[in-house]
């Protein structure tokens, strides 16, 4: 079946009016406008599901549109190590190898880097890695990735999809940094970690939190960002269930938002072997 051919202009004009009641405070009017959205792109490259979410409106999708993060990475592939690092001050991948060290944890022979991006994580630990293989889902991300010279293998592929599908060697080292925040329900992502491991390997992984009135008691929401915040109760448990055992839960700010830290846990974990 083809796809429908999306009205770009019609989309364009739908997603700034519903922008434009969002940021008025018209939450009403502004869900409905994003409903308009989703009719003429039910796709959703521009996030429209996740943005009526973070106003508490309607269900919690379990992730981020894949057409969405796509879209948001191929847009800032090229300044994104600029904007992350530099204007929203994230280290995650600084404070994983820093935690590795601490731990006495490595060097590791086989590392599944999920959502690479452009190669951060990579870059902070390729000197102790023989083998790293890297995943995004967007194209632009990886071609930047591809680059660096820093990974043996590199995939353009969804990150729940490509641990579904993959028959490679097992991985001893699995990283997933920033890539908790597209996703809502875990169980996918914890699974596909275990199944594509070595027993006794390890899986590293940051994620964003709110305060405990604003979760009220959920597994996971999002958050006014955009992002999904995920309580730790839920990250804890949903591990336990899917083989791991918690090495370490620490406490970290995962970048700046307007001026305000993020506040988020880097987790690492271990597969119990079998």
């Amino acid at each position: 079946m083809a796809k429908k051919k999306i009205d770009e202009d019609a989309l364009a004009e739908a997603y700034n009016r519903a922008l434009a009641l969002e940021k008025a405070g018209d939450i009403d009017a502004a869900v409905k406008a994003y409903e308009d959205v989703l009719t003429i792109d039910p796709e959703d490259h521009g996030g429209a599901a996740v943005r009526i979410a973070s106003m508490g409106r309607g269900e919690t999708p379990v992730k981020a549109p894949d057409a969405y993060v796509e879209t948001l990475f191929d847009q800032h592939a090229e300044v994104f190590e600029d904007v992350l690092v530099e204007q929203l001050g994230y280290h995650v991948p600084v404070l994983v190898r820093q935690r590795l060290q601490a731990l006495g944890l490595g060097p590791f022979k086989r590392m599944l880097d999920l959502g690479c991006g452009t190669g951060l994580t990579g870059g902070t630990l390729r000197d102790i890695v023989e083998d790293i293989t890297g995943i995004d889902i967007s194209e632009n991300m990886v071609e930047v990735a591809h680059e660096k010279d820093l990974y043996e293998t590199l995939f353009v592929a969804e990150v729940e999809d490509f641990l579904d599908d993959n028959d490679e060697e097992p991985f001893d080292l699995i990283t997933a940094t920033d890539v908790l925040p597209y996703l809502g329900a875990l169980e996918p992502l914890f699974f596909g970690a275990a199944e594509n491991m070595t027993p006794g390997g390890l899986f590293i992984f940051s994620s964003e939190t709110l305060p405990e009135n604003a979760m009220a008691g959920r597994p996971y929401m999002v958050g006014p960002h955009q992002r999904f915040a995920h309580a730790e109760s839920y990250v804890r448990e949903r591990l336990t269930a899917t083989g791991f055992e918690l090495i370490e839960i620490t406490d970290i700010n995962v970048r700046m938002e307007e001026g305000h830290p993020t506040p988020g846990h880097l987790v690492i974990a271990r597969l119990i072997a079998s």
